[in-house]
């Protein structure tokens, strides 16, 4: 029994840990994504992402971005205990394909169709193939991949 519940209690703290490396990862690589927007993509950051959710203004989008990219970095925790990443140059690569992933759903598909639903004054094409957006989702990815398994250590 005691064998039993010393299980349970480390599996629940690596499940804590990875989630939470996986928040902060998420942040951290939504920052510096973020600021890639700020110099390359402004109109995203203040007009497209705050009126998803009928606000204004960059800091508004900025704060969205961020708060979506550790949303997204638990996403990368559980694909990282799903895939078994052992190694940082692994996450790294991980990453980089998840960024991917994450351009061709989310900037691509998802983004332009919600847009269009809220009527945003900043409404994309449908796809919205733009390579400065890939390029910054995989930036995020290899961020989050590099990031994620020294934080997770580190809780």
């Amino acid at each position: 029994m005691a064998s039993e519940t010393a299980t349970s209690s480390r599996i629940e703290s690596t499940t804590a840990q990875s989630w939470q490396a996986g928040v902060a990862a998420g942040a951290i690589a939504a920052v510096v994504m973020g600021a890639l927007m700020v110099v390359q993509m402004r109109p995203v950051l203040e007009v497209a992402i705050p009126s998803m959710y009928a606000l204004t203004g960059g800091v508004a989008g900025f704060t969205i971005h961020v708060a979506h990219g550790a949303v997204l970095g638990v996403v990368f925790a559980a694909l990282a205990g799903y895939v078994g990443l052992d190694s940082t140059a692994k996450s790294f690569g991980v990453g980089i394909a998840y960024g991917v992933v994450l351009w061709a759903i989310l900037a691509v598909l998802v983004m332009p169709v919600w847009l269009s639903v809220v009527g945003s004054p900043a409404n994309p094409p449908l796809p919205n193939v733009n390579v400065t957006s890939l390029v910054g989702h995989v930036v995020y990815g290899g961020v989050i991949g590099l990031t994620y398994p020294t934080l997770e250590d580190a809780l």
